[in-house]
């Protein structure tokens, strides 16, 4: 975050220090150190600049649904009231503000545009809790790969059946009566596939201000045609030539990513509050930001709208494989935050032969349409052709028909390239490095396709070059992987809650469903895509079902229903993955309609243990409701994977639960801190009753290892001292900032100037002087104030927490 004076007042308190030279002006301030906390600030802005922003307000105030969820009273026009205070004061602190969009219900306050320049000036504003920058949501995918509908059949969409979709439908479940918002690049809702989910209202486009949430059609001028939505309610709802999870739910379309498939912050919060008013059962969000914070704006707004009975589903995000990945709003507390799965496949070495004494040693199956495909490259004679990058016009006067595309790896996707080789006619292709080193697998590619190094590409063009252009392969299945959990897929924890991210997991990779073809001569439009977009209306779909079942459910009942009877997954190699690569598990539909036993949440993290001596104690719960027609006795097990001699876990062994009864259970987790590694400890709660077993993920992290923070506690304490002139400052810092800001403002707070700046401050007591004689002088010209207040405004990665530490006047 740039940090600079205020413009304005800069440039008039350097005028005035030119005519003010050699004058001194000792002073005893009064000083009250109150240490008010003033609106944390989220984003990066330039404090100097007056190029106009978009901010995202947060009100004290609570949202409709909040206060209603809280005890407290609140109606839509006290609301307005309170906003619309807040709204003229913040016109009067930042005369370029205009107010954008506005919430009340699941989420409140609005979003304003005004200069960088004035952001601060907003501090004396009384009612903002927080500012929360209007970010870039992304329909991200990896992948793309276009089928004709010619080339596809219900059959082909394998991953609804995996997680066990047709085995729901034959017990008449099929998610009739249920209605899933879809909150993303609109929807095709003429597609014949989707027109049977649509009723007359089809939704709203935030983009556009309109009701028709249709998809950016090739030609905008304002950017790029979309898909992503009409892909993702396929594989919710779609009932035609391929079937959804659900294909008798009903569907809503909010269009809040417009061309190109990016929006903000703004429409995004505007979405999720028609989807609820709208009455969706259920929603989906296959949209992301980097920030992993589970009190951004979207992120709350989620909480509250699955308190208010809407199931919300969120994709985990595509910035994987690392930890502490995932972004908001898979960062929300109550949703249910999906990461992505390769279902089971084949494992193959590929064997090439050109001509004697020339090998191939790296050669591998970089990716395949089917296992059919791939092994029908056996036993026969092709033909090679070089074909340079393998774009759309590279084939244009190369006649590959029938034969294997030698394509150099470089400018255009894996996929892309596959495809172009099968629009061409060919029937397989080669494809190899640019660079020393590896190529990715990529699951899917239209044609079968192998991988090769860059030294063999160059043996390959010189068997060309001599005359040897056929190619003859041995492509040998080596075994099964069972179904694994995609790279590209963001890892948890979420910061400062800690809990385990994703929740759940499901197929994320190659799914096959509906796109717009914007042709109503030829409305069937199909494709292949990836990425936790694609998984999160798996699961979206599989809550439409459940729902159908137990009208009764709540979000939570729905959100552990899934978790606890999630299938654990294991790697390539045998290992079983950690909790914050697959959450619980990979859903499991019909072990989830017919669980007897319901443990919330579903998976559990007991946060830091920082203690240097003795053992720290916390202290949780959690809740088990007994579905079934009889009492039932279950015996309990804790157990942690490593660290186990300094954690233990106190609870009942042995749990008697009435039937249709809830029983809360109790637990004391000692940890000895200082006899472990810093790092985070993974865990099982094992809840069994006979052949019944439930298994809760668990966690706990020591020595807040990886350096993340609260936001709320970076400043301890802090205070001043003014005596002739000079600023004597104490703070106490939880944490190592990156910046320190010392501002006088003036008495109603929505006026001030930086006095000071101090950059990458250690955790502990920081003490600082602050020369201010040729500044108090000039206050009352420039900030014409009865008594001042003396600020702080501490950083760290992209957020501010504000702080005065006090008042003090002239006199």
């Amino acid at each position: 975050m740039k940090k600079t004076f205020s413009k304005q007042l800069l440039l008039m308190l350097t005028m005035l220090l030119l005519f003010s030279t050699g004058f001194s002006y000792p002073t005893q301030g009064g000083n009250n150190n109150t240490l008010e906390r003033l609106p944390t600030i989220m984003g990066e802005y330039d404090f100097s600049s007056d190029e106009l922003t978009t901010i995202i307000v947060e009100l004290d105030e609570p949202s409709i649904v909040e206060a209603k969820h809280s005890g407290k009273n609140q109606s839509k026009d006290e609301l307005e009231n309170v906003r619309e205070q807040v709204i003229e004061d913040i016109k009067n602190a930042a005369e370029s503000s205009e107010v954008g969009r506005e919430y009340d219900y699941v989420f409140s306050g609005f979003s304003v545009e005004l200069k960088q320049s004035e952001i601060r000036d907003l501090a004396g504003v009384a009612g903002i809790k927080a500012i929360y920058p209007n970010v870039t949501y992304e329909a991200e995918v990896i992948e793309s790969i276009e089928i004709g509908a010619n080339e596809v059949s219900p059959e082909m969409m394998e991953t609804a059946p995996f997680i066990g979709a047709n085995d729901a439908w034959e017990l008449g479940y099929t998610g009739e009566g249920v209605t899933v918002a879809v909150i993303d690049t609109g929807v095709d809702y003429t597609h014949p596939d989707l027109e049977h989910a649509f009723g007359d209202y089809l939704g709203w486009d935030f983009v556009d201000n309109n009701d028709d949430p249709q998809e950016t059609p090739p030609g905008d001028p304002r950017g790029g045609s979309t898909n992503h939505g009409t892909h993702v309610a396929g594989t919710v709802a779609a009932n035609g030539e391929i079937k959804g999870v659900a294909p008798d739910a009903s569907l809503l379309a909010y269009r809040v990513l417009g061309p190109g498939g990016s929006g903000t912050t703004a429409n995004v919060i505007a979405g999720i509050e028609r989807a609820v008013q709208d009455g969706a059962d259920v929603m989906n969000l296959s949209l992301g930001n980097s920030s992993n914070d589970p009190d951004f704006a979207t992120s709350l707004a989620l909480d509250w709208a699955m308190a208010e009975g809407v199931v919300a589903v969120t994709s985990n995000g595509n910035s994987g494989p690392n930890e502490w990945t995932v972004g908001s709003p898979g960062t929300s507390r109550e949703a249910i935050s999906v990461g992505a799965t390769r279902i089971p496949y084949f494992l193959y070495e590929a064997d090439m032969f050109t001509s004697n004494g020339v090998d191939y040693p790296s050669a591998a199956v970089m990716g395949h349409p089917g296992d059919n495909e791939l092994l029908s490259l056996n036993d026969q004679e092709f033909e090679f052709v070089h074909v340079g990058l393998g774009s759309a016009s590279d084939f244009e006067d190369v006649d590959v028909d029938g034969k294997i595309a030698l394509i150099e790896r470089g400018e255009y996707p894996f996929v892309e390239k596959a495809s172009n080789a099968n629009e061409a006619g060919a029937v397989g292709a080669v494809i190899y490095n640019n660079v020393a080193g590896v190529q990715p697998d990529v699951p899917g590619t239209a044609v079968p396709t192998i991988k090769i190094s860059n030294d063999d590409g160059l043996k390959m063009l010189q068997e060309l070059e001599d005359g040897n252009n056929t190619v003859t392969f041995d492509i040998q299945s080596v075994g099964e992987v069972g179904e694994t959990v995609a790279d590209f897929s963001s890892r948890g924890p979420a910061m400062g809650t800690w809990m385990i991210k994703p929740d759940v997991s499901a197929p994320g990779v190659n799914i096959l469903s509906t796109v717009p073809t914007h042709d109503s001569d030829d409305p069937h439009g199909y494709a292949s895509l990836q990425g936790t977009s694609m998984a999160a209306p798996h699961v979206a779909g599989a809550v439409a079902v459940l729902l159908e079942k137990h009208s009764g459910w709540d979000t939570q009942d729905v959100k552990s229903a899934l978790m606890n009877t999630a299938e654990s997954m294991i790697d390539i190699n045998g290992d079983v993955y950690p909790f914050n690569t697959q959450g619980a598990g990979s859903i499991r539909i019909v072990d989830a309609l017919n669980t007897e036993t319901l443990v919330a949440p579903g998976s559990y993290s007991y946060g830091t243990f920082v203690k240097e001596n003795g053992r720290q104690v916390e202290r949780q719960h959690f809740e088990i409701k007994n579905l079934s027609s009889e009492r039932k006795r279950y015996s309990l097990n804790v157990e942690f994977y490593d660290g186990g001699e300094h954690i233990s876990v106190n609870t009942s062994n042995n749990l008697n639960v009435q039937s249709g009864k809830s029983q809360k259970v109790n637990m004391n987790v000692q940890v000895n801190a200082s006899g472990l590694e810093p790092g985070y400890y993974e865990g099982m709660i094992t809840l069994t009753h006979e052949d019944e077993v439930i298994e809760v993920p668990t966690i706990l992290f020591v020595q807040d290892p990886y350096e993340v923070f609260d936001l709320i506690d970076l400043l301890d304490s802090g205070s001043f001292t003014l005596e002739d002139g000079i600023f004597d400052v104490t703070l106490n810092l939880n944490k190592d900032v990156d910046y320190v800001d010392f501002m006088i403002y003036n008495s109603d707070l929505n006026s001030g100037a930086i006095i000071a700046e101090e950059a990458d401050l250690p955790a502990g007591e920081n003490n600082v002087q602050i020369d201010a004689n040729n500044i108090l002088p000039l206050l009352p010209i420039v900030l014409p104030s009865d008594e001042y207040a003396f600020v702080v405004w501490v950083g760290k990665d992209d957020k501010e927490e504000g702080w005065v530490l006090g008042y003090f006047d002239l006199d």
